[in-house]
This record gives structure tokens, sequence and C-alpha cells, in this order.
């Protein structure tokens, strides 16, 4: 999961029934964290994205938050703030420990039709997911941003993957709601599904086409936070991302769409240095560590993506993997 790289936390919270199916994601690093961002597909919804460049002032982020709502839900994000800022956790402009502006970069998705109007994410659910932010196993399927979800044709949702890299370890939480289809439908096999890791997935690939009707689902995004505990600066963090996002593309079919807003978030904690030096030789012998990191990120953002669809339940009227091909978890 995302939480094995240390010091980075991940809470939900979400409102599912009663007219609701949205939420929003949190994940927390206490103690700071080079970001990064990239951005694919036409519909972004996005908050603080401008500062992750590599040639702007802030070089850490405290938190990132995802969340449902589209544009609405970026609301969320000041209840993240405002837990991070009683804590006295941001960037210091002031001579007093309260003082502080936390950096709270956030991405949203759009779920609006899964509920009633206007039942969607506002700053209290931002809050209350830093409120539920544990460093442990991280609850998947349909919590937090992944409840109103939708992947293709069937019910999206939260997943998470890691990879061990050498001494380094990558990890990926992703709200899985795409325009494209995650699963061949005419085999039930997810397309990501050769990534397994040692049959993470817990599943036996049905092998039969599924009784649910391929249909575009309208507006979406997939978004999520790729994490490593290598330090790298702003332009090798967004390296990280840009990686990721292929594996985004090897899980959806068509992905980067003009319907979604696909955003992918790098985070940096630090704790490992790459090889260093000066000169060609050093540069060469970093960047093809670098590069061993953006080839995890890829693979891990696509199992990542598997897991959100595997695990999802119904919601908002949509029906899971899990209904569809009820045999693959025989």
């Amino acid at each position: 999961m995302i939480t094995d790289v240390p010091g980075v936390l991940v809470g939900h919270h979400e409102r599912v029934g009663g007219g609701w199916a949205t939420g929003t994601t949190v994940v927390l690093v206490p103690g700071g964290a080079v970001g990064a961002v990239d951005q694919r597909g036409g519909a972004p919804g996005t908050r603080e994205t401008n500062l992750l460049e590599p040639e702007n002032l802030v070089q850490h982020v405290n938190a990132i938050c995802l969340s449902g709502g589209s544009a609405y839900g970026l609301a969320a994000a000041d209840g993240v703030m405002r837990w991070l800022a009683e804590r006295n956790l941001g960037i210091p402009v002031g001579t007093e420990p309260h003082e502080v502006v936390p950096i709270v970069p956030a991405a949203v998705l759009f779920d609006l039709p899964r509920g009633d109007w206007g039942n969607r994410p506002d700053a209290s659910f931002g809050y209350a997911a830093c409120e539920a932010a544990v460093g442990g196993p991280v609850p998947l399927g349909t919590v937090g941003a992944g409840a109103g979800a939708k992947a293709g044709s069937l019910k999206g949702g939260i997943g998470t993957a890691s990879e061990r890299v050498g001494e380094f370890t990558v990890g990926v939480v992703a709200a899985v709601n795409a325009a494209g289809e995650a699963v061949d439908l005419s085999t039930g096999r997810a397309f990501a599904a050769d990534h397994e890791v040692d049959g993470e997935f817990g599943v036996r690939w049905p092998d039969r086409p599924g009784d649910v009707e391929a249909k575009a689902s309208g507006l979406n995004t997939t978004i999520g936070v790729v994490a490593v505990d290598a330090a790298l600066s702003k332009a090798e963090a967004r390296r990280l991302a840009v990686a990721a996002q292929d594996g985004l593309a090897r899980a959806v079919r068509p992905a980067h769409t003009m319907f979604d807003g696909d955003t992918v978030f790098a985070l940096a904690t630090g704790d490992r240095e790459l090889p260093g030096g000066v000169g060609p030789v050093a540069a060469a012998r970093r960047a093809m560590v670098l590069d061993t990191l953006c080839s995890a990120a890829a693979r891990v953002f696509g199992r990542a993506m598997v897991h959100g669809v595997l695990n999802a339940t119904s919601a908002g009227g949509m029906r899971a993997y899990r209904d569809v091909w009820p045999e693959a978890f025989e």
C-alpha cells in the first residue's frame, strides 16, 4: 500500500446511501515532502498545482486532497488546511508557531450524478479524512474519493499498491473514475492484470463476457498520488508523476480523454538519498536510479487501479465487478 512508504498517512471520509455517493481521500505527510504533479486529459479540476512547477518557490507540501464533487469538492481542501493549521503544520510565515500556511494541492473527480444534487464534499469531509488518517492498511473500493467513482461501465473505487525498488519503496493510491473501461468486457480480465504480483488481486479471471452494457460514462477523471521515500528534486518528482500516468494508460482504454482530467501527484519524502557526485558519470548514475523508480511508478499505478475496481461495491446505481463476475472471487 502507499502507506508502505514511511511517513505517508491516508484517511478517507465518505457518505454512501440516502442520496449520497461521494467522499474525500487525504494523503498526509506530516513531515513534509517534495511535491510535483502531472495532469492529462481535457477536464481537470485542481487547486494549488501551479506552485508545484519546478521553477516556483514552494518545495514541500503537507498533504494532497483527492475528492469527489467535481469543482465543488475542491472545498474539501479547506478542511485539510484547517486540520494542519491546528497542528502548526505548514510553511512558516511569521514569528509564532501558529503562523503557518499549510500547502495542500488538490484534485477532484466528477461523481455528481451518483447522488442527489447538492450532496457533495465540503470542508468537513477534508477535516474528517485527516482525522481518520493512519499509516497502516488503507480501506479500498467504495470509500473516500472512490465512493461515487465509475470506471467505464463498472463501479470504480479507491485502490492502492506498492513495490520495493532496491532500497526504495514506491507506493500509489488512486481513485479510479475513468471514461474508459478498466476491464475487457468480453473476458472479464482487467487490462492491467499482467502487472499482478504474487496473486495479489485474489481473483480467477473468468474469461467470459459480462452481462453489462458498454457505454460511455460521461465526465470522469482518475486522480491519484505516487509516493517514494527517495530524496528527489521537484523536477525529478514530476518525472515520477509523468511515469505514473503511463500506468493509468495501461489500466484503462481509452485514457486521458477530453472527458477526463487525469491528475497524478508525486510526493518524495527524502528519507533515502539517490547516488550523488559531480560530473557526467554521477549524473548518469542518478538518472538510472530515477528511471527504475519511474518504471515502478507505472507498474504500481496500474496495479492500484485494478485493486480499485475489484474492491468496489455497488453504489449510486452502478454495478460493481463482483456483481458481474461473481465467480472470479470463488
